[in-house]
């Protein structure tokens, strides 16, 4: 399973890299790769939490709005 896991994670990274260039939800499709890369690796844990506790700061910045 962690195979599975592994590979889904960076082929998610890799076609949100490519659709940032061409039509498509790469964003989305990056964060999905993070996250699922974020339940093997300590070090896409870490990444997953400054991206969780920069939008945290995004969202209290646009509701002072």
């Amino acid at each position: 399973m962690r195979v599975v896991k592994v590979v889904g994670g960076f082929a998610l990274l890799l076609v949100g890299i490519i659709m940032l260039v061409t039509p498509g939800p790469g964003i989305l499709a990056i964060a999905g790769g993070i996250g699922l890369l974020s339940t093997e690796f300590e070090w896409a844990k870490r990444l997953r939490g400054r991206v969780e506790d920069e939008v945290a700061k995004w969202r209290a910045k646009q509701a002072q709005k």
